[in-house]
């Protein structure tokens, strides 16, 4: 009977009243389960299905959540939530006001560690081992980390202290040779010789005193349960090398798992992705990104594209295909590909650093110490800037203004649609003396004649878009059209400011000097962001205006569609309108 055994686990303690024969079937019905919701609901897929195997293996053996286990990515984690408490909630997965797609502590108990960003899950277990080293506490402290998350950095930073304790660790290696998009680099060479048996070289995890065990077939229960009860017993770091095939139980998944990875609605018993409708539509801001850089490299051999295991997520993949040898992934190194990107400049090259918003982040002491100390002429591209959706928190990329605006010499250029983003891209290839970010968002623009000829923009200077009285809207970015759309019937003036650094100080002295009232709005944190920007301006210069300061509130957004959430910050069309007609009325009475 289908979910005959599933359906009765709540809980790992239920799991464990299973006898081992019995945990194929469970694996069966948990992969039915997650194609069932996730063929709906959507969500990421291949990863958690191609560690089901792993995931009850863990629970079984080990007293979770006593003995603390971490994810490395989230991705991998739904049958976890299922099996810890979330199964009858796990319909809302990604949805607002629904469980997120990524462990999180707040959430369950069995979630010990958040983990959206990868590569973090060694650093932490460690720091959960010594803890319990020095509380005199008996536990077990495991942490999965894919193949692409621990050729990052910080990874190797977590392995090489480990090395070097007696912490009770053991660090499980799922390697399905692919992340989001295949891994690369000489790890993934070194993994690859290693479960071919060709590796002559000593054991690198060896090397740093781990005892190492594997590589063991990943769906192979028995095999793990068996391997897992001895390592229990053995002191120390320990290593277990598994081998899993990302999107395991489903062809479609196993066959193209890049396009699986996060395939959106399909069909659950044939696995067929579901086609929406041919109707035409406007581009994703990616795919501009990549068509126009591929373009712009076919007349600039100086053009350089770069981007950090995102080459399908941010369109690289164009001009890697066109240019192999001037485009590069160079795997989960945020920081290695801002510094990557900053020698290159130095010998006049033109770097394209492709990087999501929130993933910048990781790398910010490259931004201030690498580029913009030396004023190298970096052109940072940070795709899915602002509210990206049912990723939640930890994915939004609502920071960067703000974490961008106070480092000297950058520039920070918001593009208000398709046709500014590549107007700028075709101006900064020019030839620029300073580094220079530019922010977009995840999704399709408004555009579909977008491929005008190339204009040049002049750096620094905003745009006058309606001309109206008493308030004055100045937006950044593709809020714009939410402006549009929202003052379409109302006599208030519309600025695009274009750039929040430098600001476009002519153009505000004559805002400020012709209207009564100015609105800011930004889809980033109001702290520190464009509207900060606009009010430092405003008491420099002894402007006494009301100025009304609209972006994301100082809290991390949950996850939702970017409507909800735009809508629950007050950022959407309709409560623009409602915000500017109050204020209207208020002018009016006064």
């Amino acid at each position: 009977m289908q979910n005959s055994l599933l359906r009765h686990i709540n809980l790992p303690e239920d799991l464990r009243q299973l006898k081992a024969e019995d945990l194929p079937q469970v694996a069966k019905e948990l992969r039915e389960f997650i194609i069932n919701v996730v063929a709906t609901k959507e969500g990421h897929l291949g990863a958690s299905l191609g560690v089901i195997e792993l995931t009850i293996a863990l629970h079984y053996t080990f007293n979770t959540p006593e003995d603390l286990l971490i994810w490395d990515v989230g991705h991998q984690a739904y049958g976890h939530k299922i099996l810890t408490g979330r199964k009858d909630r796990f319909e809302t997965n990604r949805q607002l006001n629904g469980i997120s797609g990524f462990p999180k502590r707040s959430e369950s108990d069995y979630d010990t560690f958040g983990v959206g960003h990868s590569s973090t899950s060694i650093s932490a277990a460690l720091g959960m081992a010594i803890a319990s080293q020095l509380k005199d506490e008996n536990k077990h402290h495991i942490a999965v980390i894919g193949d692409a998350s621990i050729a990052s950095g910080m990874a190797f930073e977590g392995l090489n202290h480990a090395g070097v304790t007696d912490a009770n660790l053991l660090v499980i290696l799922n390697d399905n040779a692919i992340g989001i998009d295949p891994s690369v680099g000489a790890l993934k060479q070194y993994l690859t010789n290693v479960k071919k048996g060709t590796q002559k070289q000593d054991n690198i995890f060896e090397a740093l005193n781990f005892n190492y065990s594997g590589p063991i077939d990943g769906h192979d229960l028995p095999l793990l349960i068996s391997e897992l009860e001895r390592l229990k017993t053995v002191k120390g770091p320990k290593f277990l090398h598994v081998i899993t095939t990302k999107g395991k139980g489903l062809k479609q998944a196993e066959e193209d798992q890049v396009k699986y990875h996060a395939p959106g609605k399909f069909n659950a018993k044939t696995g067929e992705l579901i086609t929406k409708s041919n109707t035409l539509e406007p581009p994703k801001y990616q795919d501009v990104f990549g068509e126009t850089i591929v373009e712009l490299a076919k007349k600039n051999e100086n053009i350089i594209g770069i981007t950090p295991a995102m080459p399908t997520g941010s369109s690289l993949k164009y001009m890697m295909e066109i240019f192999p040898d001037r485009a590069f992934d160079v795997g989960i190194a945020e920081q290695h590909a801002v510094t990557l990107a900053a020698g290159m400049a130095t010998q006049g090259l033109i770097p394209f650093c492709n990087i999501y918003s929130t993933f910048l982040q990781r790398a910010y002491d490259q931004i201030i110490h690498d580029v913009a100390l030396q004023n190298l002429p970096v052109v940072f591209c940070l795709d899915r800037a602002g509210l990206v959706g049912e990723d939640g928190a930890t994915h939004h990329g609502v920071f960067d203004l703000a974490y961008l605006n106070c480092v000297p010499n950058l520039v920070i250029f918001a593009p208000r649609d398709a046709v500014a983003l590549r107007n700028i891209m075709y101006t900064v290839q020019l030839g620029i003396d300073f580094p220079i970010a530019i922010r977009y968002p995840r999704g399709r623009g408004h555009l579909l004649d977008w491929k005008q000829p190339y204009k040049t923009i002049e750096i620094g200077k905003g745009e006058c878009l309606k001309k109206g009285k008493k308030i004055a809207i100045l937006s950044i970015g593709t809020m714009a059209k939410h402006v549009e759309n929202a003052i379409v019937d109302l006599d208030i003036s519309h600025y695009d400011m274009q750039f929040v650094k430098p600001l476009d100080e002519t153009l505000l002295h004559g805002i400020f000097k012709t209207h009564k009232t100015i609105v800011t709005i930004e889809d980033g944190t109001i702290v520190g962001g464009f509207g900060s920007a606009i009010l430092a301006f405003a008491n420099t210069h002894s402007y006494k205006h009301h100025i009304e300061v609209l972006g994301i509130e100082d809290k991390f957004i949950e996850h939702g569609s970017v409507l909800q959430l735009q809508q629950l910050q007050q950022l959407d069309s309709a409560s623009i309108t409602k915000k500017i007609e109050q204020l209207l009325s208020i002018l009016n009475n006064s």
